[in-house]
């Protein structure tokens, strides 16, 4: 089992999907540096499609997202959609290369078949598409057979579903009821429609989880073949998202008991075959995010552990991100507000965070640690560093020397403890972040 010290892991940490962190984002930075950043972006970017609705809400999901039960509502933000599209694109020109095109939320399949085929052919017209990877999230509560047919005909070869636990007390407990069968029936229908890598979320740490309930699941997750599984630790955060606020927090496992889960996870994933990527997410041997790590190739971006190399992701939609070398900035998050812009063919980036040159360079030091278990350090950061991560060492979970800072095997659930050791912004970070496993 990984070595456990809890003094380690007592302070919350960033996940790190981008550095600087989006708690770092003010409205300093917006419209105008998002106008700026598209007119000189060049070469291979990725584009990131936000539907923030849900046709249920799950009361654990921390999410930008509400109910898609209000049809006008859904088509103006369509709408508005559409017109960002058009408006990002005329931008862009033909100076990039699109290789990646991603719908996430929410949930994507909350809005209709049809009105997917629309979005697609949007992009198709108004942006420099270049033969892309197309990936999507997806409720397998509400994927109908239609929507396979449409995955099909697009060509999504990626997609991910929120499965969570196949436990029927933890479902209801957690505001997600979906039966085996129903997962079952996604799984088959999506391995139809030409799905080659399918990622299976799931959750420990759930309030009332047992190791068992866990072991159950992950042995489900293997037996359907997952080509990819994401292991969330569930972070309870109820002042910052209200509906987790249903959730019995009484109930909620301790952070042995979460460490536990983690290390079971892993020892278990990682004897069924799968590739460790970082220590909570897996994928099989072939599978094209298991070839980036064992390349040295894998990379962090707002959508987590990816094998795009793209220096620039730009994102569509209320709350999206927009990720460029030296600036990330985000749309209104409200969708209201974010329809209200669009409609005066006004970008809606309203936060975000300029990056200096010593941010980009400590984001590599980051990005490294948390991908390849090891980053090259520049002598002041060395020094800097060495008094922080001198615990960490003394326990023979991270080594340090000749300019390299390096996890060991044992180290891994300390990862981002330890990536955030090189981060100077944290601060008040029990009220805004997650535990570390």
């Amino acid at each position: 089992m990984w070595p456990y010290y809890p003094e380690l892991l007592e302070t919350p940490v960033p996940r790190y999907t981008s550095f600087p962190t989006a708690a770092e984002f003010t409205s300093k930075v917006g419209a105008a540096e998002l106008d700026t950043a598209l007119r000189g972006a060049k070469g291979d970017v990725s584009l990131y499609v936000h539907i923030p609705f849900c046709e249920q809400i799950c009361w654990y999901c921390g999410c930008n997202t509400g109910r898609a039960n209000k049809t006008q509502r859904l088509h103006s933000y369509l709408d508005a959609l559409h017109r960002e599209i058009a408006i990002t694109g005329a931008r862009l020109e033909d100076r990039v290369a699109v290789r990646r095109v991603a719908f996430g939320g929410g949930s994507p399949n909350a809005i209709s078949p049809t009105d997917f085929v629309r979005l697609v052919d949007a992009l198709t017209l108004q942006m420099a598409l270049a033969d892309p990877t197309w990936s999507i999230e997806l409720d397998p509560r509400t994927l109908t057979r239609e929507w396979g047919q449409v995955l099909g005909w697009v060509g999504v070869t990626h997609a991910s579903m929120g499965v969570q636990t196949f436990a029927p007390e933890l479902q209801a407990a957690i505001g997600r009821v979906q039966p085996d069968a129903e997962i079952v029936r996604a799984t088959e229908m999506l391995r139809k429609a030409g799905i080659s890598s399918l990622n299976y979320d799931l959750m420990y740490g759930l309030p009332g989880q047992t190791l068992e309930q866990l072991e159950a699941t992950i042995a489900r997750t293997i037996e359907l073949g997952a080509d990819r599984i994401a292991l969330f630790g569930y972070a309870h955060v109820p002042h910052m998202l209200p509906r987790q606020r249903r959730i019995d927090a009484t109930a909620l496992p301790g952070q042995a008991e979460r460490f536990a889960m983690a290390d079971y996870g892993y020892r278990r994933l990682t004897e069924a075959g799968y590739v460790p990527i970082g220590f909570d997410h897996f994928a099989l041997p072939g599978d094209p995010m298991a070839r980036a790590a064992e390349a040295g190739r894998l990379r962090r971006n707002f959508q987590g552990f990816t094998d795009d190399q793209a220096q620039t992701l730009i994102g569509l939609g209320a709350s999206a991100i927009s990720c460029f070398p030296e600036v990330l900035v985000q749309n209104e998050k409200n969708a209201g507000r974010y329809r209200m812009l669009l409609s005066q063919d006004l970008l809606s980036g309203s936060l975000g965070v300029q990056r200096s040159a010593d941010d980009r360079r400590r984001g590599a030091v980051i990005e490294a640690l948390l991908c390849k278990s090891e980053a090259a350090l520049d002598p002041d950061l060395a020094a800097e560093a060495a008094a922080r991560i001198a615990p960490f060492v003394q326990r023979g979970l991270a080594l340090l020397g000749n300019g390299k800072l390096a996890i060991t095997p044992d180290g891994r659930p300390y990862a981002r403890t330890i990536a955030a050791l090189f981060d100077p912004y944290r601060q008040d970070s029990v009220r805004r972040f997650s535990s570390a496993v």
